[in-house]
């Protein structure tokens, strides 16, 4: 491929280890030729001591190989394997870690929360433009949430907190379905938690713009009514605090396999969407935002745009000259270089 390469990314997360190829060159959009994911259901695999059951690790590790063999049968050139929070945070991820080595004879990185939110903050930056402002980003994953603050390229402010949806409904959400009390634990944990956030915001002033990522608040948009995924990524999604409002009660009377039947809600994150919908009112409310806009962009793009950026050169065919000022006497003329 000419001034180009074929990337893949694979995400193993708490839900699924997810493939992302991409045939890229400088400069490109990181749209996908092909994407893949196998599921691992972490979230009911966690022990009382942390760490991931026998299970969880034979669950990651097929889910791992089956994405890896797929990037491996597609000739991709460069491949990035990282583990978001269900590992990274698990007691045992040495385990896991070696596990997946063994095989596929590749080792996951892990990206810190405020790497991964920088990452997603790159793609979405790249998605609305320079003319959308200042952004404020809201992610939702498992086991942390991401709030980025910026306007440039790079985040002015990027924090990574303990509040993702698999967390609390593991930690607050114990009934099927849940008690109306363990739904406002959640909201209670979740605004203590936020506490911080909410003044260093205060501190850095107002935001243009409220973009949300994730597959949570993606789901959430769909079961308001959003267009489907096959309608494509240039579609407009969005999510309101009165769409949770009216969502909330309905998710919550359900039992999980009832919500697995509705719009948009997947049979793996039904468990956690009551969670996760709780989690985006209360961060929407205490941030003082009132809709999101849902980026299709987030963290795995965010990688590829990195790659893209970093590791592939651009032969520019335009030979620019600059010029620069000499001093002649009294006068200043231009010389080219």
């Amino acid at each position: 491929m000419r001034n180009g390469t074929r990337l893949g990314v694979v995400d193993v997360g708490s839900n699924a280890a997810q493939l992302l190829v991409v045939d890229g060159r400088t400069g490109s959009a990181p749209l996908a030729s092909y994407s893949m994911k196998r599921p691992t259901g972490l979230a009911d695999e966690i022990e009382a001591d942390g760490a991931l059951s026998a299970e969880g690790v034979r669950r990651v590790v097929r889910a791992t190989s089956a994405v890896v063999g797929r990037a491996r049968s597609l000739e991709v050139a460069e491949l990035f394997v990282f583990a978001t929070s269900a590992v990274r945070d698990a007691a045992n991820r040495d385990e896991v870690v070696d596990a997946i080595r063994a095989a596929t004879g590749l080792r996951p990185q892990f990206l810190t929360g405020e790497d991964e939110a920088r990452l997603t903050y790159h793609a979405v930056h790249r998605w609305y433009g320079w003319s959308a402002g200042r952004l404020l980003l809201l992610d939702i994953g498992g086991g942390t949430v991401e709030i980025v603050l910026g306007r440039d390229a790079e985040p002015e402010l990027t924090m990574s907190l303990p509040l993702g949806a698999g967390r609390m409904t593991r930690n607050f959400l114990h009934a099927d379905p849940p008690t109306d009390k363990q739904v406002r634990r959640v909201a209670k944990h979740v605004r203590e938690g936020l506490r911080e956030a909410v003044e260093r915001l205060r501190w850095e002033g107002a935001f243009d713009r409220a973009i949300a990522t994730s597959k949570t608040f993606k789901q959430l948009a769909r079961l308001a009514g959003a267009p489907p995924q096959s309608a494509g990524p240039f579609a407009r999604r969005s999510l309101s605090v009165a769409d949770l409002d009216h969502w909330i009660p309905q998710l919550a009377s359900r039992t999980r396999q009832d919500r697995a039947g509705l719009r948009g809600v997947s049979a793996s994150r039904a468990g956690q969407i009551v969670g996760g919908a709780v989690v985006a009112r209360t961060m929407m409310t205490a941030l003082g935002v009132r809709s999101v806009d849902v980026c299709p962009w987030a963290l795995r793009e965010g990688i590829m745009l990195h790659q893209l950026q970093t590791s592939l050169s651009l032969t520019d065919p335009l030979a620019l000259r600059t010029v620069s000022p000499i001093s002649d006497g009294d006068e200043e003329t231009w010389q080219s270089r």
